[in-house]
């Protein structure tokens, strides 16, 4: 028998929406079903308590650092890829992240098969589409994940821009994950639904130049509203679900 870690439900009012009917294992890991809205951008981060989403010098993704490996906040990534139809992601997402594919079970392999099981109820293709909006066009096309299907956006374009080609290819349900400076974009026009936001017990400190960046970069945000949604807990980890603007 699988076991998967467990998310303590301390508060949950979402939901209203469609309902995910996630196979039985995947729901006593989550602590509940879940609730999506049936067309929607979510964005799923997680940040230091002082507030490090990324690192510029570091090899590899800066999500596991952050996270300290976090078990639990993989599994949270695999279920919301699973439910996706799509995956948004930076050049710079790409590019710090060599091998994965943006798959679910990529990030959390021993819920595969069930993540399989519940894209088939929901009447999904067997593997969300993995989009990459690059400016620059400066990538490696012969990135594991643009060779698996990927799709490159490339050009200056404004967000609304950014997700229309996603829009146009019939994907409903857009699943964000970075990094900071697209998401802050998407979310600064309005187009940004819903946060998962996992809050990591570590602290890394900043300082004037450091380059580390937090979850909303060089946007003006003007203290936008954010209704909590749901609060889980997995050890010292913090799940936290807002509905935005």
């Amino acid at each position: 028998m699988q076991i998967f870690p467990h998310l303590d439900v301390l508060f949950d009012s979402a939901r209203v929406g469609l309902r995910m009917g996630l196979p039985a294992a995947l729901e006593r890991a989550y602590g509940s079903d879940l609730w999506l809205p049936p067309e929607c951008v979510v964005a799923n981060f997680v940040e230091s308590v002082d507030g490090v989403v990324a690192f510029p010098d570091v090899s590899g993704e800066s999500g596991a650092i952050v996270s300290g490996g976090s078990v639990a906040d993989r599994f949270l990534m695999g279920l919301l890829r699973a439910c996706a139809d799509a995956v948004l992601i930076g050049a710079g997402t790409l590019r710090a992240t060599r091998t994965d594919f943006w798959f679910p079970e990529s990030i959390f392999p021993d819920a595969g098969n069930l993540f399989a099981e519940l894209r088939k109820v929901l009447g999904l293709p067997e593997r969300p589409t993995l989009y990459v909006v690059t400016g620059s066009g400066h990538v490696d096309r012969a990135h594991p994940a643009l060779r698996a299907g990927g799709v490159l956006i490339e050009g200056k374009f404004q967000p609304r821009e950014i997700l229309a080609p996603i829009r146009g290819a019939g994907h409903r349900r857009i699943l964000c994950e970075g990094g900071p400076g697209l998401f802050s974009e998407l979310l600064s026009a309005g187009l940004v639904d819903e946060l998962f936001l996992t809050v990591s017990p570590r602290l890394f400190g900043r300082w004037t130049g450091d380059r580390r960046k937090a979850l909303a970069e060089a946007r003006d945000l003007a203290g936008m509203p954010l209704a909590l949604l749901s609060v889980r807990r997995n050890g010292g980890h913090l799940f936290l679900r807002y509905r935005c603007g």
